[in-house]
């Protein structure tokens, strides 16, 4: 039996030394499997507890659902940890709650991946064969919008931001597209206050490019992180077909990675426009993993398995990790700072 897991940390200095002090923790318990998926702080710092689980019968029963699979699941926590609501979102079939992002009103925008189609809580018919999910609610977990958004191909959420103008900014991945370069691409969909869309684009290489995370940027605009296994694509530059019946863009990837797997770093604008692109990466395999920003640039990090190469200009340090010797082909942690 797995089981959603959190506690709460205060981080206190005293006279130049910081100590962290427990104030809490919470076991939620649960007969049947949940994936934590995020923990994120309200604006009246109370804690939102998101991921997917499979309701018990008994739940299913009272709530007079039955579904198939994973649902969007949702628990409320006050600042002493206990529970102020507990909230599912259920399909016929499996949904997985990916990202959550506080709104500026108090709410929430969750943004997941969909495998179900119209019924039960879910109000659009499926676009293919998995799509994007967005749910909207208040700060008692009641739905405000949804909206369900794809094509024929698949589509997954990764990350969701809130813009300067209340409007949104999804991040996902979508599989084999017409309008990709590759076997993955990064999809990015922009919508305003009310969850109506405003544009996409399709950003990729020849390969497999997936997007890992994305952050908001004090110009309003976003930076994204991406786990890159593509080349570039030459003599295509971006694409956008006619605006009066096509919202979608395509940006082919312009920089060549260094070895097997890059870090991609992308700069959006605040319309959702690509301002600028860089690899960072050895002969071997880089994973990105996240992603933050500081008071003149950027800090990103993640796994690598390159020594010094390309632009990675640290080797592997080995050692002794889970009471075995690290070869060279093992992952080690990877930190990258630049400036804008």
């Amino acid at each position: 039996m797995k089981k959603l897991y959190t506690s709460a940390f205060l981080v206190c200095t005293i006279l130049s030394t910081s100590a962290q002090e427990v104030l809490w923790q919470k076991d939620i318990k649960s007969s049947t499997q949940d994936f934590l998926s995020q923990v994120t702080t309200t604006i009246d710092q109370q804690y939102l507890i998101t991921g997917s689980s499979i309701q018990s019968d008994k739940l299913q029963a009272t709530d007079n659902k039955q579904n198939n699979g994973y649902d969007f699941h949702l628990i409320k926590l006050n600042q002493q940890g206990e529970q102020a609501w507990e909230k599912y979102f259920s399909g016929q079939n499996h949904d997985y709650l990916s990202a959550t992002v506080t709104t500026q009103d108090g709410g929430f925008l969750l943004a997941g991946t969909s495998y179900s189609g119209k019924g039960l809580d879910k109000k659009d018919e499926a676009k293919g064969g998995s799509d994007i999910w967005l749910i909207r609610i208040n700060e008692f977990g009641d739905e405000l919008w949804q909206k369900t958004l794809g094509s024929s191909s698949d589509e997954e959420a990764r990350a969701v931001i809130q813009t300067m103008d209340q409007g949104f900014m999804v991040a996902g991945n979508v599989q084999n597209s017409a309008k990709g370069y590759g076997s993955k691409d990064v999809l990015i969909i922009k919508l305003d206050k009310d969850g109506k869309e405003i544009s996409q684009i399709i950003l990729g290489g020849k390969g497999l490019d997936e997007v890992e995370k994305m952050i908001p940027t004090r110009d309003g605009g976003a930076l994204l992180g991406i786990y890159s296994r593509s080349s570039e694509v030459k003599d295509s530059g971006s694409k956008t077909g006619d605006p009066a019946t096509s919202k979608i863009s395509q940006m082919p990837k312009a920089s060549s990675n260094f070895g097997e797997g890059d870090y991609w770093i992308v700069k959006l604008d605040k319309n959702g426009k690509v301002e600028w692109e860089k690899n960072y990466g050895g002969k071997e395999d880089d994973h990105l993993r996240t992603l933050a920003l500081t008071s003149n640039g950027y800090v990103i990090g993640g796994e690598s398995r390159s020594d010094r190469s390309g632009n990675k200009t640290v080797g592997i340090e080995e050692g002794t990790d889970r009471h075995q010797n690290l070869s060279k082909s093992s992952y080690r942690l990877c930190l990258c700072r630049n400036r804008f």
